[in-house]
């Protein structure tokens, strides 16, 4: 027997703000229709039934996530996708991209929730070195 994630909480101060914007990352995940959800909470519905919940809190974020997401672009490099995303409002947090197909970035969120954009070789991100 064993355990299968069913959903990964992020707390928020605007949990449907939140939502709406991490749609805009992932093309695998989209916003649970207004109004199934209550005015503190807001969801996106993913593969495999599988969900991003986002909760309202009344504190802000004060130190360093204990657990985060770590992304892989997908048709796409590194560089790139970091460039789309902190065009959405992201910050870049620490940059540790090395040497090539290695490392990664940490970023925040709009309230500050950090996650990782992974390193991808060409052949992973689907662009031909032909």
């Amino acid at each position: 027997m064993a355990s299968r994630v069913a959903n990964i909480c992020v707390d928020a101060h605007d949990p449907v703000a939140q939502a709406r914007w991490w749609e805009q990352l992932l093309d695998d995940f989209h916003v649970v229709p207004d109004g199934a959800w209550g005015d503190d909470e807001a969801e996106l519905r993913g593969p495999g039934g599988r969900w991003l919940e986002f909760l309202r809190v009344p504190e802000s974020k004060t130190v360093k996530n204990r657990m985060h997401l770590c992304l892989r672009p997908v048709g796409t490099t590194c560089d790139a996708e970091v460039e789309r995303i902190v065009a959405l409002g992201a910050s870049v947090v620490d940059d540790r991209r090395g040497m090539a197909d290695t490392g990664w970035v940490v970023l925040g969120d709009p309230e500050g929730n950090e996650f990782c954009v992974l390193s991808t070789s060409a052949e992973d991100a689907g662009i031909s070195q032909a």
